[in-house]
Formats: structure tokens, sequence, C-alpha cells
């Protein structure tokens, strides 16, 4: 009777939909429903309980399945279609679809919640189509992509044209990644499923509407709702897949700039890291490995000898001391370019109408661009990587792929330019990475760019926030970007540290931004060369506070690497917004500097110069300790809390796990032999969890294919003890070690300790407490605390 009652609720809201579009008939097959209106027909169908995609297909147009975002398949679900005189109805044990046939609207709910509709729905105009929906006055909306614009982007017009923006500060309206998906306030987000270029429409006019304005192409929309942030992303990510695990050394140090000139330049850059003991696990090559001046060589896509005489025994030599290289490529091939008559000759740049290469001016010289959707340019692309992965490099650099300049005349195998103009950088990294699947199914691919779409996260895409100002200004940009990205899958967006454009010297900058890095998915300080950007070239003062940060970063790699884990498996963004922990806190929604790093830390970055301290708001879930001084801070309060010169403000959850090792100077000394296990410990929690995942940091699925091993922790609190308990669990191909753990027990006054039932005796009790155990399979290793 609820549920007669809900759907009659829903088929007399009052939102109006286009007047001249009316119900003919309506069919259910195969869990797909399909609506015949007098100008077109609605295809309904349910991936699963919390995922249901519809598409629009005007008369005279067939119905293009081809997506390049979603890779889920339906699930096998208990969807049921019912009808009465006027509405029929799509319902799922989550989402419910109700198609009123007069006046004729399409409306969306999440258990009995509705969450928008379509207004006039599919509208035609001279050049452009639209699709258009309905929202409340009160939802604030999230996505589209990589941009500066405050976390609510509801008010703005966003363009669809992937555009890099140089030197941007605090706002950038436009820029490396439009990805055409909407988040809600209210828990449901929608994915407009078209790779041409647009409009993202977010209640511009403030007459609480939704528009997605395409030239072409499938009129296509999932709705994706979730009971929690982490749910719908996680759903989110189901739909249009998951980031693989990266290679462990990949959460290391990068030594990067624009860059080395020089074989010897870069073989000193990495002995001067190494003498001054600073931790870096790669290095990256600029334009200059392919030529010796930035316009002009583009495109050579192979060694300049003159510059670098042995490259392979300088990939070599840096692999013995544990440092990758990483080479820059481009998509562009120059007129004046050593591979320009083989280009030619393949057939495998685009074309203008006449089937002749297309050609066109830009900053590097006059160019073309490889066809990567026509197999024959997608197989001579890869065959210039599969060389240099051959010579030893372990990472790809793709830059300039929007592309940078793309002119609307060009022609591809797959459609106008603009047609797939923000699926280039997709497919460049899809490219690569199945490349990697067929030709090197042991290693981990590094895929660093700066231009994507939706579901790039699955092709291992590393991206980065484009040439941000080198100022504060550009620093106060990137928790926005970084958060955003974040949920919409792509979570390791990150920046320049120490920021790109300009040759603003400011060594306060400069830390504040390393500082900010430690909690970044990636650690990859890059700028132009005017000032260094490597903590091996500071000066004595600045490398030694910046090589704190450095070593921090690698203290938490055991931390890290986990995170890495939960996004592979839940999609869970590595920072995550503080209104995921409360949704309904409005003044969270609009929060943009502090995030958490994972569960267990809370993050408060410094944004501007000269701050002695900052107004931090510490969230009601639980208390939280100061990570530096361990200084407790009661949960929902806001404090006013000193900011030190030597690291950010940083807060640890009480009842967190915090694994960590001892500095190490790159991954390949990487151990869990040896750890130190931090707990936080807050008499209120009663019981917490926590994990470690580990595998050999470089095999492809190793999860999948049980060559993993994980240590778990729990805590039990009661009124006079604190019990934590470790055990170890592996994949049955991998071999595990016992683990020698220092567990270290923060906030508590000990009176007596047991381990495994057997007391120890203390002289005096430190704080933190430490307590040394062994771990492993097998054992089950367990403290007692009375306090």
């Amino acid at each position: 009777m609820k549920k007669t009652l809900f759907l009659l609720l829903i088929a007399s809201i009052a939102f109006a939909q286009n007047a001249n579009r009316n119900y003919l008939s309506h069919t259910w097959k195969n869990n797909l429903l399909e609506v015949k209106t007098s100008d077109g027909t609605y295809r309904i169908k349910a991936y699963s309980n919390k995922i249901v995609e519809t598409s629009f297909i005007p008369n005279g147009e067939v119905f293009n399945p081809k997506s390049h975002a979603v890779i889920k398949t339906q699930e096998k679900i208990n969807a049921t279609v019912s009808k009465n005189d006027n509405s029929i109805s799509l319902v799922t044990n989550n989402i419910t679809v109700v198609i009123n046939k007069s006046p004729f609207r399409i409306t969306y709910s999440n258990q009995g919640k509705v969450l928008l509709s379509e207004k006039n729905g599919y509208i035609k105009k001279d050049s452009t189509e639209i699709l258009q929906f309905n929202l409340d006055n009160s939802e604030m909306l999230f996505g589209g992509g990589a941009r500066a614009l405050g976390m609510n982007r509801r008010g703005n017009r966003l363009a669809l044209y992937n555009r890099a923006h140089y030197g941007y500060e605090t706002r950038a309206e436009l820029m490396n990644f439009c990805i055409p998906l909407v988040l809600s306030s209210k828990l449901y987000a929608v994915h407009f499923d078209n790779g041409a270029i647009g409009h993202l429409d977010l209640d511009s006019k403030k007459n609480n509407t939704l528009e997605y304005e395409t030239i072409s192409g499938r009129k296509t929309y999932q709705v994706i709702v979730g009971d929690t942030w982490e749910e719908l992303v996680a759903n989110y990510t189901d739909l249009t897949g998951k980031q693989p695990m990266p290679a462990r050394w990949t959460l290391g140090n990068f030594s990067s700039r624009f860059g080395y000139h020089t074989q010897e330049e870069v073989e000193k850059t990495i002995n001067r890291f190494q003498t001054d003991g600073i931790p870096v696990d790669a290095i990256i090559l600029d334009l200059y490995w392919f030529g010796k001046t930035v316009q002009g060589t583009m495109g050579n896509l192979d060694w300049d000898k003159d510059q670098f005489p042995n490259p392979e025994k300088m990939i070599a030599d840096l692999k013995t001391k544990g440092v990758k290289t990483v080479l820059i490529t481009e998509p562009f091939i120059l007129t004046t370019s050593s591979k320009w008559q083989e280009a030619v000759e393949k057939k495998i740049v685009v074309t203008d109408k006449s089937g002749k290469p297309a050609t066109w001016d830009f900053y590097f010289g006059n160019t073309s661009v490889v066809d990567i959707f026509k197999p024959e340019g997608n197989e001579w692309f890869w065959n210039v990587y599969k060389r240099l992965i051959n010579q030893g490099v372990d990472g790809m650099w793709g830059d300039l792929g929007e592309p940078e300049v793309f002119p609307s005349k060009v022609l591809t195998a797959a459609g106008k330019a603009d047609e797939v103009h923000n699926i280039y950088g997709h497919n460049w990294a899809k490219l690569i990475a199945e490349g990697y699947q067929k030709d090197f199914p042991n290693q981990r691919p590094f895929i660093l760019m700066r231009a994507g779409y939706s579901g790039s996260q699955r092709f291992g895409m590393m991206p980065w926030s484009g040439d941000v100002s080198r100022s504060w200004g550009g620093l106060q940009s990137q928790m926005e970007i970084a958060l955003q990205m974040g949920m919409q899958g792509m979570a390791y967006m990150h920046s320049d540290l120490g920021g790109f454009a300009g040759d603003y010297f400011d060594n306060e900058l400069y830390l504040r931004w390393l500082q900010y890095g430690v909690f970044n998915p990636i650690f990859r300080p890059h700028a132009q060369e005017d000032v260094a950007s490597e903590v091996a070239y500071k000066d004595v003062h600045t490398k030694a506070k910046a090589k704190k940060a450095v070593e921090l970063r690698y203290q938490l790699m055991p931390y890290n690497y986990t995170l890495a884990f939960d996004n592979n498996q839940k999609g869970t963004p590595l920072m995550r917004p503080l209104f995921f922990e409360e949704p309904t806190n409005e003044k969270l929604l609009n929060e943009k500097e502090s995030y958490f790093w994972g569960n267990a830390f809370l993050i408060k970055p410094i944004t501007k110069s000269g701050v002695t301290s900052t107004e931090i708001y510490f969230p009601k879930s639980n208390n939280w300790f100061d990570f530096y001084t361990g200084k407790k801070y009661a949960a929902g309060s806001t404090e006013t809390v000193a900011v030190a010169e030597t690291s950010i403000p940083t807060f640890v959850r009480g009842g967190s796990f915090v694994p960590m090792i001892e500095t190490i100077q790159n991954t390949e000394n990487y151990s869990l032999d040896n750890f130190n296990l931090h707990y936080y410990f807050d008499e209120s929690v009663a019981h917490s969890t926590g994990m470690i995942y580990n595998d050999d940091g470089v095999t492809p699925d190793a999860f999948e294919k049980e060559e993993y091993e994980a240590v778990h922790f729990t805590s039990k609190t009661d009124a006079k003890s604190l019990t934590i308990k470790i055990a170890t669990v592996k994949g049955r191909n991998f071999t595990s070690k016992n683990k020698n753990i220092s567990v270290l027990v923060h906030n508590i006054k000990a009176k007596r300790i047991f381990v495994n039932g057997q007391e120890q005796v203390y002289k005096t009790f430190s704080e933190p407490l430490q307590i040394n155990v062994i771990a492993g399979l097998g054992l089950i290793s367990e403290i007692k605390i009375e306090y």
C-alpha cells in the first residue's frame, strides 16, 4: 500500500516537461523498458539497484550502444515494471523511475525520496541537442571535471572542452579534464555518457534547471545513488571502472623539472639526492630528451644522442640505484620532426576532408596529431612506447593530450575533431594500458597525463592539475581540484608541487606546497627551470626542512599503499572532503581546504604567507590528536591552533591505527619485516580496526592473483583496559614472513601491560607507550593494557 501511495505521489508532482511529447506505447523485455513517444524512444535499464541508465533516441536516429565510459554489465536484480492508467514504473530495491503518460514526464527517486526529473527532457536546437532536468532549490552540485570554482559549482555554465589554462591561480573555469558528471548533495549523481564537446549548465539561470548540451552523439545518461558519499563514488567507479593498483615506487618522491638537458645533468641530479640522503624513486625527463630546443623537435620520439649519448646505460645505472626513468611524450608530430615523413607514409596522422595529413601551427611548430583511433596509428604509437620500455623506461608522461590545439576541421577515424576531442587523452591512456597488458603483463604502468574523460582511472591514469602558477594563489586552488576529481573517480589528481609557471622565488611557498604534498596521492615537485624544483638543489636551510617532508612521505608508505588498495577495491578517494562524514553540514559542503587523508588523518594545508595560527573544525565523529604534539581536540569543536614552520596542521582520528616505517632511500629498500604501528587511544572509541595491505609492489592484479598479505589490527576498549589484536592473512600464492612490530600507543596512562597473556615489566611507561610484538601467519598477537 505504501509503495502504491508513493507512486501516485510521484505521478502527481508538478514537474514540467515537453508539452509536445506524447506517450504512445511501452514494452518490457530482457530487463529493458522501451517507451515510445511522439518524437522518439526511451530505453531505460537498471545496471543495479543503484544505477539506472536512460537513453533517448529521436525519431529517425538509430541507438548507438557504444560507451567510452561505461564498462559495467547489468546485474541480475529483481527489477519490475508496473503500470496504471497514467503511469509506468520501473522499480528496483532503491531507484524507482516513474514515466507519467500525460503530461509526459520522467521522475527518479531513491527509496521514496525524489531526486530529479526530466524537465523538457530532449530538446533539439539548430546546432546542438539538450537534455534538461529539474533541480530542487536547496541542493548543491559538484563535478564537471577539474576546475577552480569553489566546491559548490551550482550557478556555473561549464564548457565541456578539455583545454589547458596556463598559469592559473584561484579561479579556472575551464581546464584539462571536462567530465560530464554531476554529483548532488542529495547523494545522487548524473553521468552524461557522451564524449562530444558541449556544455554542462548547473542552473546558471537560477531557475532550478540542469542542462547537458552537446554538438552530437548519444543522448544517454545514468542516474547513480548511494546511501553515503563513499558508496556513491563506489557505485560510479563500478560503472566506469576502478583504478588499478599503482606500482609502489610511484608513491615515492620524483625528481622533475622542465627540464634536464643532458645525460650528465640527469646523473648529477640523482647523485646529489643520494649524497644528501634525500629519498627519491624516479626522475622525469621533459622534452629535451628528444631535442635540444623547445620548438621544432616535438614528434622525434627518440633520443637526442648528442645530449644523451648512451641512454640505455644511463637508465640501467639509475636502476642499480633504485631510481626509475620516466619520459615525456606528446601526440603531436611536427612537420620538422624526424618522424614526420614516416608518419605521412604510414598514414598514421589525422587528416583534412581531402584525406591528406591535416596540419596547423601552434607554439611548438607546424604539426599534426597521431590518429590513435585508427588501428595503424594506435599500433605505431604503441611501438614507440614498446621500444622505450624495452630500453628500460619505467613510466610514461603523456603531455598536451587535450589535445592542446585540435582544429574543428580535422578528421579522425572515429569522427570529427570536436566529437573526439574530450576522449583523446582517455584513449591515449587506454592505448598504453592495453599495450602493457599485451606485451609487458608483469609490469604496472605509470601513466601521467593532464587530460582525460569519465573512466580514465581504469587505465591507471595519474592525472595532474596542469600548469599551475608558482604562487600562493596557485596553491590555494589545489585542494578543491584534487577533492572534486577524487569524487569523480580520478583519485590520483595532484599538482606540480611548488607550482610550475613563473620564476617566483619563495621558499616558504615551496615548503608549504611540499608539506601539503606529503598528504597527496603523488609527490612530484616540478617547475620551469628558472627556480629549481628539486629538494636536492635548494639552499641548505630550505633543503633540510624539505627533506623532512620527503622523509615523512616515505615513513607513511605502508599507510599510503593501503589507501591505494582501498581505492583499487572500492573506488574510495585518497583525499576526501569533510562532508563525506557530515553530509548534512552545509558549512562543510563548501569547505575546500581541510580534508581527510584516508580515514585516519585530518589535514589543513597552509596556503598563505606568514601564517602562525589557523582555525580548524574537528569533525564530530571522533576526538582528534595533533600528529606532532599529541594534543587532544574534542569532536565537533572549532579551535584556533598554532602553525609551525616545519609542518602543516595534521591530526589523527582517535582510535586509529597508523602503520609507519623508518625512512628509506627509495622503495627498492621497502620492507615490512620491521615496522611501527601507532595507535591513538581514545577511551570513547569502544572498537576500531585497521590494516596494512602488502604485495610485491609491481605485479598487476596481485590481490586477485592471491599474491598478497594483509596484517589486520583491532582494538577493544572497556572501562579499565585496552586490548589490541594483530593477525596476518595471505593469498595462497604469497610467501609471508614474520614481522617485528613496535606498537606505539599514544595518550594512555598504563598501569599494567600483558602480551599474549604474559605480563611485561616496565621500569617506566613512556609516551607513546612502546610494546614490541611478533606478527605472522598462525600468530594472533594480543596486547592488553590496563589503565
